[in-house]
């Protein structure tokens, strides 16, 4: 009874907030909570309702519309999603009430000239896996609802009679977990908009590769299994996918799932991601006596032999891409060689005058040169250490 209470309570404060305020110069966007979420069965892990921010669009783009997917990891077993649910990971209960909206998310023509007068949302991340379960647990003593599905499904019927459903342009994107989110549910976006609606999506740091770690073994691939199977994820995987592969779980990595996205994509990764160096390359458990602990903090540190690993991981991820690179007429792609994770959301690296480039393009201009058709945008940069103008490497 008190925690019905509480919810309430916050959410009859969210309702009478005022929708964004600006301190010291930064754009703050309060959450809405999805009230209506229960009709669909929706809720965060700990079963509190879901929630996103939206900031309205203005001038020539109030009819244009930008999803950002919040990304955080993901959580493939019960002791994980069980400590999850008591963070702002796994429940509205412990997230910030205002998120502030930068790089892709801004709102100054200065800071992001393609998309600052869109209506512009960012999608709260409380599932723990992409988007894309539909289960639950109860053993009498603990409650976990794994219905990420259902989360966005609630999200796309709160905000369809908010203008969503007359959008004119639109963007699906997102960053790591809520990027690999994008590669989820890229077509069930396109499929609740107007038909005449130009609409495309946009993968941040979620090309998350089907790679071994470096003593050969499948350390990411048996994450992913664990936590398809615990939160019901297979049944909402691509189906034409799912039915080709042996391996159906195989589905929930971009490069399998993205030959069958019909909806123009565009991929922006380092070829350097350093969460897959961290947690897929090399893992904890692949480097039990922490010869890698040096070079993970700082790329500089790495041993020639490690920086010859490294690039195993470019040419893996290349290699991942190269169909895509070669024979998609609509997609984009912008592969830096920064060592980073998420790059569209910071205004440093989305567009600022020491952005990151390649071939003299920031991030901004490729993907709204691919956006909106002002040039073909597949931009590849060359091995590191050779980009100069990558700043504040983050180890």
């Amino acid at each position: 009874m008190e925690s019905r209470l509480k919810m309430l309570v916050a959410a009859l404060v969210l309702m009478c907030a005022p929708a964004y305020v600006y301190s010291d110069n930064r754009l703050l966007v309060n959450m809405t909570l999805v009230r209506n979420a229960s009709l669909v069965g929706a809720y965060c892990l700990d079963g509190s309702l879901p929630a996103y921010h939206l900031h309205r669009g203005f001038g020539a783009g109030v009819n244009n519309w930008l999803l950002q997917f919040e990304g955080g990891g993901w959580c493939n077993d019960l002791n994980s999603c069980l400590d999850r649910a008591k963070t702002r990971r796994g429940s509205t209960r412990y997230m910030n009430r205002w998120e502030v909206f930068s790089g892709i998310l801004s709102n100054n023509a200065s800071l992001n000239p393609d998309f600052y007068n869109w209506n512009r949302v960012k999608i709260r991340y409380c599932d723990g896996a992409s988007f894309a379960g539909d289960a639950k647990f109860d053993n009498g003593t603990s409650l976990l609802y794994f219905r990420g599905q259902r989360i966005w499904k609630s999200v796309i019927l709160d905000l369809l009679p908010k203008g969503l459903r007359h959008a004119k342009k639109a963007l699906l994107s997102g960053c790591s977990a809520g990027g690999l989110a994008v590669f989820l549910h890229c077509d069930n976006f396109t499929s609740y908009l107007p038909s005449n609606a130009s609409v495309k999506c946009l993968s941040d740091a979620g090309f998350f590769l089907d790679a071994r770690d470096i003593m050969l073994n499948h350390t990411i691939r048996t994450f992913y299994e664990d936590l398809i199977t615990l939160q019901g994820v297979e049944q909402n995987l691509d189906k034409n996918c799912t039915m080709s592969l042996y391996y159906p779980a195989q589905c929930f990595f971009p490069q399998h799932a993205m030959r069958y996205i019909r909806t123009p994509l565009f991929v922006l990764n380092s070829a350097y991601d350093v969460y897959q160096f961290h947690h897929t390359f090399v893992p904890p458990s692949a480097d039990p006596h922490g010869h890698w602990n040096r070079c993970k903090l700082n790329p500089a540190a790495c041993s020639p032999a490690q920086i010859d690993t490294l690039q195993g991981l470019r040419k893996e991820m290349l290699a991942a891409l190269y169909i895509f690179y070669e024979y998609s007429r609509r997609g984009g792609m912008f592969i830096n060689s920064c060592f980073a994770h998420c790059q569209s959301e910071s205004q440093d690296t989305w567009y600022a005058a020491d952005s990151p480039r390649v071939h003299n393009k920031t991030i901004a201009d490729a993907v709204g040169d691919w956006y909106f058709g002002r040039n073909v945008t597949k931009e590849i940069d060359c091995a590191y250490p050779c980009d100069n103008t990558c700043r504040n490497l983050i180890g």
